[in-house]
């Protein structure tokens, strides 16, 4: 884990990405959605981008996605307003598409610089896109639910939550590999490594990359 400069706050870093330049996404969007939740927040979730919604509020999975966000927090005894949620890109691109590399690239950063900050126990991804940051190469539809070390950081990678909106099947699935969450939690405050994750089915029909922002 990257060391924060000693000048660093989430806030300077909420003010950069608010009026950023950095990529063509800057000229598309409403307001840029540098991510929201506590500085000393145990678990970071990444998502891909801001969707409609959260372009026009500037905050992270507040649309269809974000209540199932939420939904999941429910159902293992977490709240929203305990973790930190943000994207590996900070503006919306435009109708929903995925991030280009390059966009990635410039936001890239920014991420960087939000965990160093806030040095979760657990960082959580969500999608394709934020997994590909740690698990360069892999699938989804073979690692989610499964936590790794990363460079000694627990990495929990899930499908993105609108991928159960676009595909009922994988609602029960994502409600299941989220059990992992409060575990992976359990163990990095015990310093007892990592907990043992459930075998993951590498037959899952892998979700559409429909609109999987928040």
């Amino acid at each position: 884990m990257t060391t924060p400069e000693p000048e660093d706050s989430l806030e300077k870093v909420a003010a950069e990405v608010r009026v950023c330049q950095k990529c063509p996404l800057a000229r598309t969007r409403i307001k840029a959605v540098p991510g929201d939740g506590p500085g000393d927040a145990e678990a970071l979730f990444i998502g891909e981008g801001p969707g409609m919604q959260e372009d026009r509020v500037g905050r992270p999975f507040v649309g269809p996605a974000g209540q199932f966000l939420d939904e999941m927090l429910g159902s293992v005894q977490m709240q929203r307003s305990g973790v930190f949620v943000t994207n590996v890109v900070k503006c919306r691109p435009p109708e929903n598409r995925d991030p280009s590399p390059d966009e990635i690239a410039a936001c890239a950063p920014y991420l960087t610089r939000q965990l160093a900050l806030i040095n979760p126990k657990v960082v959580v991804t969500l999608g394709k896109h934020s997994m590909s940051r740690f698990f360069s190469g892999e699938q989804i539809s073979k690692i989610h639910g499964r936590l790794r070390n990363i460079a000694g950081q627990p990495v929990l990678p899930l499908y993105h939550p609108a991928a159960a909106l676009h595909r009922a099947e994988l609602r029960q699935t994502e409600l299941n590999d989220f059990q992992q969450v409060p575990l992976a939690l359990a163990a990095a405050r015990t310093h007892t490594g990592l907990p043992p994750a459930e075998a993951t089915k590498t037959d899952d029909p892998p979700p559409e990359q429909l609109s999987l922002f928040g």
